[in-house]
């Protein structure tokens, strides 16, 4: 069955178009927007297929989403403002902004070290529950007096949903404010863009329903399955918290409880068009907002950590927050810097 793509490609990305469209094929109930903008201005604005299979609704061009760890390259963008402003510095302890940090031998660990996920808080050493992590006072203090996982300085493992808390936690510290009140106020406000970290209830019917592809769910169940502790399994469940997958037909991050709450690590929600807007105006004027100065993103982007993780997992390349380049895959955000939220 063939799939009405809607939208438009400037002259030139005529290829892209047909890539977005055969990625349709042989999946009828798949849902998808694609939003490019160079030099500040759109040159492809894309949208077809299905927002919730359980209903035919339609995607439309302002369809927003749960984008998953796209979220994180959103936190380290306001922390790369703090830290432009003189408000926050990536070489200083975290315990400098947030004291009760230092417990448990963590004293030593930086700003950056926290975004680049050297902290040794890549899980949760207790079982949490979906109560606990909807509530921001608790993961903060859960974490606060978490032991490391690793000798801190030995290596790193990604913080697939820790490092929101984090993160946000330093950002609210320096700020007082929450990290999606920060994010709206200096981030979607100013650009006029449909994005949150924390899901008002006046727009939780407009977001895509997902549904995860049987291949992940497979990797999953065979993760599951291997002996205890296994922390890179535990990074994404936090215990009993979310189903492995992230999403089930009514729960994980399908669930209005879970998008409403601020989890900046993968909680963050936008369309495609909010998303681009967002990573142009980082880097170059984009409707009038410019969010980091170069010598700001030349420091963001500097690896911090890279080669196999504490995990024995896939060696990978992190900054502050971000993810460069793999010989796998790669993403541009700007001619200079190639980075991957």
């Amino acid at each position: 069955m063939s799939v009405t793509v809607s939208g438009s490609a400037a002259p030139g990305y005529e290829a892209v178009a047909e890539a977005f469209t055969r990625s349709f094929d042989d999946r009828p109930e798949m849902g998808a927007a694609l939003h490019i903008i160079r030099d500040g201005k759109t040159v492809v604005d894309l949208w077809a297929g299905i927002a919730d299979a359980r209903t035919s609704r339609a995607w439309d061009q302002n369809t927003p989403s749960v984008i998953f760890s796209c979220t994180k390259g959103l936190v380290s963008i306001l922390a790369a403002r703090l830290v432009g402003e003189g408000r926050l510095d990536y070489e200083a302890p975290v315990s400098r902004y947030w004291p009760e940090f230092a417990a448990a031998g963590k004293g030593a660990v930086t700003v950056g070290d926290a975004l680049a996920h050297r902290a040794g808080l890549s899980a949760p050493r207790l079982d949490l529950t979906e109560d606990e992590i909807v509530d921001w006072d608790r993961m903060a203090a859960v974490l606060a007096e978490q032991e490391p996982l690793w000798p801190l300085g030995s290596g790193y493992a990604y913080h697939a949903l820790t490092h929101g808390w984090v993160a946000g936690e330093i950002i609210r510290r320096v700020t007082g404010q929450s990290v999606g009140q920060y994010f709206a106020d200096l981030i979607t406000s100013p650009l006029g863009v449909d994005a949150w970290i924390g899901l008002p209830q006046s727009e939780a019917d407009r977001v895509a329903h997902l549904r995860v592809s049987p291949p992940l769910s497979a990797l999953w169940a065979g993760e599951a399955a291997k002996p205890a502790p296994n922390w890179p399994y535990k990074a994404m469940t936090l215990g009993n918290a979310l189903p492995a997958d992230l999403v089930s037909e009514t729960g994980g991050f399908n669930a209005q409880r879970i998008r409403a709450a601020e989890i900046p690590g993968a909680g963050g929600i936008a369309s495609a068009e909010a998303l681009a807007t967002i990573w142009s105006a980082t880097v170059t004027s984009t409707r009038g907002v410019k969010l980091l100065d170069p010598k700001v993103i030349a420091e963001a982007t500097r690896p911090r950590s890279e080669g196999v993780s504490a995990f024995r997992r896939r060696a990978t390349l992190f900054p502050l927050g971000l993810r460069l380049p793999a010989r796998f895959r790669s993403a541009s955000l700007s001619r200079r810097s190639l980075l991957r939220p």
